[in-house]
């Protein structure tokens, strides 16, 4: 791990060239001098070689030190093409008949579960090792992180004591045009997010909420989830809706922001990583599939990344909520993959005042 840690910190000299949509190829890098061996029980089988291409919605913070030690271990050379959700799963789509792509990773797996049929059933090595609640039975895909949906809020632009407590208080008059939320259409966390405050108000009932959450935004509905915290963190907005681990990112970095998680609850939904159907470089696919969730990389997103580990064996993250402490609402994943289309849909409507 040490080794890897060691890689981590040179590969994040990367993170401005390879930062934003569009294609970039993640130049391979010797270990760096005076790293300590990996020990035996981690030891990478000889190195493999090939191509792997990855389609990814994740900040480039996060991918460019994991791509890059895989790069290191396996000898396989990563083209990352980075981009929102919702436009790297079109293009999956679009792609069927002759796949560019070999690995979608991560977004949502709710949304990954909407796109299915356009994804190959992997069973990772790994899988023994990961926690039942956040497995696919079918394998289409594998969890890679839980991630809690939050509120986070400028300390600076919210007086202490006035902070809102859950989802009902982003609809009070005094936060119109201060919220920042992503294009669910774009961004699968936006996504998740939606479905998640539409369960804590019913799913039915659900929509006359979201309806004053819509126009609590005041028409500015943002292009990327990167968007939400950055826009929090730079006192553009001063409440976003977003992931825990974006928003601990900035707390660790020393930003004035701040947590809350949801009274009426929130979900914990993993994101996940899919085999594309058809992918012209399979086995080294399914070699990234496992890296993934392998000991280490887990270890290594609970601690640089501060992101809750899949895996049975991980250890807690200190510093943040105990899973066991954050109230969580009964979110139905299956509705919510099979009813994407239509979701997205009416909440579009409800933007440009048609609902």
């Amino acid at each position: 791990m040490r080794k890897m840690v060691t890689s981590i910190l040179a590969s994040l000299l990367l993170v401005g060239s390879l930062a934003g949509c569009g294609t970039t190829e993640t130049p391979s890098a010797k270990p760096a001098e005076g790293a300590a061996p990996q020990p035996a029980a981690q030891q990478p089988a000889a190195k493999t070689g090939g191509k792997l291409t990855l389609y990814s919605p994740n900040a480039a913070e996060v991918n460019n030190p994991i791509v890059k030690e895989f790069q290191d271990r396996t000898g396989i050379e990563v083209q990352l093409i980075a981009g929102g959700t919702g436009d790297l799963l079109k293009r999956v789509q679009a792609e069927a008949a002759n796949p560019l792509g070999d690995v979608f990773w991560a977004g949502g797996a709710d949304s990954l579960e909407a796109y299915k049929k356009y994804f190959e059933p992997y069973k990772t090595k790994e899988f023994d090792n990961l926690s039942p609640q956040y497995v696919d039975k079918t394998n289409v895909w594998t969890p890679f992180a839980a991630l809690p949906m939050i509120i986070m809020y400028n300390k600076e632009l919210v007086k202490a004591g006035e902070e809102p407590k859950g989802w009902t208080d982003l609809t009070d008059p005094k936060w119109k045009g201060k919220i920042a939320f992503a294009d669910p259409a774009k961004s699968g966390s936006s996504y998740t997010q939606l479905i998640t405050m539409l369960t804590a108000n019913g799913k039915d009932n659900g929509w006359g909420f979201i309806k004053k959450f819509v126009t609590n935004l005041d028409g500015k509905v943002l292009s990327g989830s990167g968007l939400v915290y950055k826009g929090v963190a730079d006192k553009e907005f001063a409440l976003g809706v977003t992931l825990e681990e974006a928003a601990l990112r900035y707390v660790e970095g020393g930003a004035k922001v701040g947590i809350i998680y949801p009274v009426e609850g929130t979900s914990s939904v993993p994101d996940g990583a899919a085999v594309i159907k058809g992918a012209k470089n399979m086995e080294q696919a399914k070699q990234f599939i496992d890296f993934l969730v392998g000991k280490d990389v887990q270890a290594l997103i609970q601690k640089e990344f501060k992101r809750r580990s899949v895996r049975k064996d991980a250890e807690a993250v200190k510093g943040i909520a105990e899973a066991k402490d954050i109230k969580l609402v009964d979110y139905d994943f299956d509705w919510a993959a099979t009813k994407k289309d239509d979701n997205i849909k009416r909440f579009g409507k409800i933007v440009t005042g048609q609902e």
